[in-house]
């Protein structure tokens, strides 16, 4: 009887390995998201961390044949070439420091998108400085960082860290 039942024990450890196995250790990894899925959820999360004054004053620019793209777009350095996906909400006139923004870097263009992106930052701070110092408050708290997906978020606004947290926890669920 015991010769019966080691071959069918040593069976059943090794199913049970080959399963643990499989697994990945207990390690998961988010499903990987399209460029359209990750627009959107950019878009979403932006939107959702925003009040609708702001929704509808300065709009969320998600592709360069929106209407202002060529004017916003160029300010952080998002071109279809060097993105995936992205959501850009910039005000364009230079009387407000305002700027919100997702992007995925294409591969390989991870620095240049964030130097980009860290220029406008320097840029905003920097046309603030000697007017109105409410906007360089402003443009001096933003918030640039990079998500573990490899997202770059920008955020310069009033209330920064309360947008950035919105959008963070959006994105990363």
């Amino acid at each position: 009887m015991r010769r019966i039942w080691e071959p069918i024990l040593a069976a059943l450890l090794v199913l049970s390995l080959a399963g643990c196995g499989a697994s990945g250790g207990g390690e998961s990894t988010p499903p990987s998201r399209t460029p359209e899925e990750l627009t959107a959820a950019y878009q979403e999360a932006i939107e959702g961390a925003r009040d609708d004054e702001t929704n509808e004053a300065i709009p969320v620019i998600t592709a360069s044949d929106q209407s202002m793209a060529d004017i916003v777009l160029p300010m952080v350095g998002v071109t279809d070439e060097n993105t995936t996906a992205y959501a850009v909400a910039i005000s364009p006139m230079n009387m407000r420091a305002y700027g919100v923004a997702a992007i995925m870097p294409a591969e390989g263009q991870e620095d240049a998108v964030l130097e980009s992106v860290n220029a406008f930052v320097e840029q905003q701070r920097s046309a603030f400085s000697t007017y109105l110092p409410d906007q360089y408050e402003i443009a001096e708290a933003a918030k640039v960082e990079t998500l573990s997906d490899g997202t770059i978020l920008l955020v310069m606004c009033q209330d920064q860290d309360t947008v950035l947290s919105s959008i963070r926890e959006a994105l990363e669920g």
